[in-house]
Formats: structure tokens, sequence, C-alpha cells
């Protein structure tokens, strides 16, 4: 019963699209275009006036980014880039590097209201995908001097943050660096909601507040296996 209502199914959902003109299915809402439009004026404008470090071809910028033209010159851009709505690239280096603090290679994509804030260097190497929502942050707020407010503490010193080549960092998954390297390794997926403080090796799945490591690719064994359940290794601590 249960295979001939799925076949039930299939066949009205097939009957429905037979009858559907093309032209009526693929349709896109015509409010769509003027946001795009925007989007490609705002693409261009930023190609050309901003004083980037280095900025690649094919580059679309959502024109709601949040983006300080006065620190373009400390960001690197390469080519195929995705920055969508709503998000926030900053640079929060107080004093003047000779390299650029912010990196995106190229097909990087960063989804909508992620946050990058990086002072010493955040790093988002190719293919790398950053959900909706993602925190990336190489530094801190201070609050040791408990006589004043902490919005008026200044930052951190804090650390050097490096995303590995075709790693996925899940939604509002918040990766920070208080010292030393964090380094998420290649084709890492880190889960919706995880805190990662420490590094973890490549081809790892990392889950939880504080992360943990609950699946890794063995090579040696040429299949997926499960992590030990420890924290993630740190590298901050070598």
């Amino acid at each position: 019963m249960a295979i001939n209502s799925v076949l039930a199914n299939a066949g009205q959902e097939a009957a429905i699209k037979r009858d559907c003109p093309k032209e009526q299915e693929f349709l896109e809402d015509p409010l769509n275009y003027p946001s795009r439009v925007l989007t490609k004026l705002y693409t261009a404008w930023v190609t050309l006036t901003y004083p980037f470090a280095s900025v690649g071809r094919k580059l679309s910028i959502h024109y709601t980014c949040r983006l300080a033209r006065t620190r373009a010159h400390q960001i690197k851009i390469g080519d195929k880039v995705f920055v969508g709505k709503d998000v926030w690239l900053n640079v929060s280096a107080l004093e003047e590097k000779h390299e650029p603090v912010l990196i995106i290679d190229d097909g990087a994509i960063i989804n909508d209201r992620a946050q990058i804030s990086a002072k010493n260097l955040v790093h988002i190497e190719s293919d790398a995908l950053i959900s909706t929502g993602a925190l990336i942050q190489d530094h801190s707020h201070a609050f040791e001097d408990v006589t004043k407010p902490i919005s008026k503490q200044g930052i951190t010193e804090g650390g050097r943050i490096r995303i590995e080549q075709g790693s996925w960092i899940g939604r509002n998954a918040a990766v920070l660096c208080s010292k030393g390297e964090l380094v998420i390794g290649r084709n890492c997926v880190i889960a919706a909601n995880a805190v990662v403080m420490r590094s973890c090796p490549p081809y790892s799945v990392v889950f939880g507040n504080p992360a943990t490591v609950i699946r890794r690719f063995d090579f040696s064994k040429n299949k997926w296996v499960l992590g030990s359940g420890a924290p993630a290794e740190s590298q901050t601590d070598q």
C-alpha cells in the first residue's frame, strides 16, 4: 500500500508538471530583479573604486554588505567569490599591516548575515562555504578590567584563523580564536550552532559546544570512522 501511495503521488506530480507550461514553471518573481540589478551595480562600484589589496574576477557582493572602504586595502578577494545579504566583512586591525588581514580565496561562498572580523589574519581558502549567520573572529572584547565597561576596554590581542579548502561552516556556527593559530582542516564539516575554539584535522565532522570531532575519514581504512569524542586538537597549546 505504501509503495502504491508513493507511485500515485509521483504520478500526480508528473501530471501537474506536464500540464504546466515551461514558461510558468520557471518564471521568476519580477520583484527579485531590482535587488539583482542593485547587487550588480554595487559589485561593479566596489570592484572599481575600493582600494582592495587585490580583487578577482566575477565577484558578487550584495548591496547590503557592510564593508568599510577605508579598510579595503587590508582585504584580498579571489575569483568567483559570492558575498550574500547583510554580510559584515570587518577589519579590526588597530595598526597598519603590510599584508592583508582578511583573505577570501577563489570560489568561496559567504552566505547571508555571516560576520567575519579580522585583526591579525582570517584566511578563507578556495571553495569554502560559510553558511547563514556564521561568525568567524580572530579576536574578542577585552573584559579583565572590572572597573570599566567591557565596551570601553578595547579588543584582545587575538590569534589567526585559517579555514582550509572545501570546508563547510554550518548555520550560526562560531569559529573563535583567542590566541595562536586555529585551523579548520580541509573538507571539514562544522555543524550548525557549533562553537569552535580549537583546530580540527582535515576531513572531520565537528559538532557541539565546545566543538568535538564526531566523525573523521580514515584514509588507511578508506572509510569514515567515529571520532574520539574528545575536543578537537588544539594547536594553540602546542
